[in-house]
C-alpha cells in the first residue's frame, strides 16, 4: 500500500490541548509512522507554518499567495475541522479554492447544523476529489444526505497510557487523602455546562476541577460560577510536569464529569475509561452513539447512584470500559485507519 509522499496537515489552531488540535497531534504522527513527511499550517498555535489569516477570531483573511505555496508540494492536504465550522468563512473560502481539485481529507470534528447559532448555514465545501471524514456517525449520515462522500473514523486513545501522580497532584491541588474529587477535564465555554459539573460536585459534597481555561468570551460567565460554587474550587492544570497534566489529573480523580449538551466526540468519555475513572456525562447527542459501544457510564442529573458506587466501588465497570476503550479506540490501529482512508481519497497514490 503506497502513501503519499508529502501531506500537509491544515487547521484554525494547532498545537494545544483542545480536541481538534489533540486528535490532529495524533494523525500527524500516524502520518508520519507511515512514512508520509507532514508540514503542519495553522493560523495560531504551533505549525510548520503560521499564517495568521487561518485563525478562527482572525481580522485579515489569509494571504492567497501564501496559503497557495504553503500546500504547493503536498501530495495530499488533511484539513482539521477549518472547513467544517464558519469559524472564519474567508478562510474557509480560501483553503476550498485553493484546494479544488486536489486530494484532500475533510477531517469534521464539527459541523455548522450542529451547533445551534450556525445552524441554519449550509453544509461545508465539497469537490469530487475530496474524501469527508467525521469523527461520528451523526455527521457522516448528515452529510451523506448531501450526496457528499463522507465515512466515520472514531477518534483513538492509548490504551495503556502512563500512570499518573495521585497523591502528589491532590496535595498540590489542596485536597485531602480522603476528600472526593470530581474533575471537569475540558474547556470553559456555554456548551461544556460547567454550572452542571459544579451542582455534581456540591451534591457529592466534592471539591470541583476545572482543568482547562475560558474561551470564546466565558470569562465573566465562568468567573461567577466558580465563585457561586458551594465547593471547593481548583481551575488551571496546575504545576504538573509537561506531558503529565491530564494523566495526573486522571489519577487525582475520583470521578470525571463531562456535563456538555454538545461535543463533536467528547474525548473525556474514552479517556476516563483508559484511566480507569468512573465517568458522570451530560446529554450530548454523539455521547449517546458511543456509549452504544458498551460502555457503563453515570448520569450527570443522578447523583444518588454516583454517590453509592463512590461509597462502594465496583472495579469491574471500569475494566469493562477499559477494555471497550482498547477493542474500539485503540491508538495503535489509528496508522492502519488511516492508510485506508487514503485509499478512499480520489486521486491519491493507490485510490480505488
Amino acid at each position: 500500500m503506497r502513501m503519499p509522499r508529502t501531506v500537509a496537515v491544515c487547521s484554525f489552531r494547532l498545537g494545544g490541548t483542545d480536541g481538534v488540535a489533540v486528535e490532529a497531534a495524533k494523525w500527524t504522527a500516524a502520518l508520519e509512522s507511515l512514512g508520509c513527511a507532514v508540514r503542519t499550517i495553522a493560523g495560531e498555535g504551533t505549525a510548520d507554518v503560521l499564517l495568521p489569516g487561518l485563525a478562527a477570531a482572525a481580522g485579515d483573511p489569509p494571504d492567497r499567495a501564501e496559503l497557495r505555496d504553503a500546500l504547493a508540494d503536498a501530495d495530499l492536504v488533511v484539513v482539521e475541522n477549518l472547513c467544517s465550522l464558519p469559524l472564519n468563512p474567508a478562510a474557509a473560502q480560501a483553503v476550498a479554492t485553493a484546494l479544488a481539485g486536489r486530494p484532500a481529507l475533510l477531517h469534521h470534528h464539527d459541523l455548522a447544523s450542529q451547533r445551534r447559532q450556525l445552524a441554519l448555514l449550509g453544509p461545508p465545501p465539497d469537490d469530487p476529489a475530496w474524501l469527508h471524514v467525521c469523527v461520528n456517525r451523526r455527521s457522516t449520515t448528515e452529510l451523506a444526505a448531501h450526496g457528499f462522500s463522507a465515512v466515520t473514523c472514531y477518534n483513538t486513545f492509548d490504551s495503556d497510557p502512563a500512570p499518573g501522580r495521585r497523591d502528589e497532584t491532590r496535595a498540590r491541588a489542596g485536597v485531602g487523602p480522603t476528600e472526593r474529587l470530581v474533575l471537569q477535564p475540558t474547556r470553559a465555554i456555554a456548551r461544556k455546562a460547567v454550572p452542571a459539573g459544579i451542582a455534581l460536585a456540591e451534591r457529592l459534597g466534592a471539591t470541583y476541577w476545572l482543568l482547562g481555561p475560558a474561551e470564546d468570551g466565558y470569562d465573566g460567565e465562568l468567573a461567577r460560577a466558580l465563585r457561586a460554587a458551594r465547593v471547593p474550587v481548583v481551575h488551571g492544570p496546575g504545576p504538573a510536569r509537561a506531558g503529565q497534566v491530564t494523566a495526573d489529573a486522571y489519577a487525582a480523580c475520583d470521578l470525571v464529569v463531562l456535563p456538555s449538551t454538545w461535543e463533536g466526540f467528547g474525548n473525556p468519555s474514552v479517556e476516563s475509561a483508559t484511566h480507569r475513572r468512573p465517568l458522570a456525562i451530560g446529554p450530548y447527542p454523539v455521547g449517546r452513539e458511543l456509549r452504544r459501544f458498551g460502555f457503563t457510564w453515570f448520569d450527570v442529573g443522578s447523583p444518588e447512584p454516583i454517590a453509592a458506587w463512590l461509597a462502594r466501588p465496583d472495579s469491574s465497570i471500569l475494566e469493562r470500559n477499559a477494555a471497550v476503550a482498547r477493542r474500539h479506540f485503540a491508538l495503535a490501529t489509528l496508522p492502519e485507519r488511516i492508510a485506508r482512508l487514503i485509499q478512499r481519497v480520489p486521486g491519491t497514490i493507490g485510490a480505488s
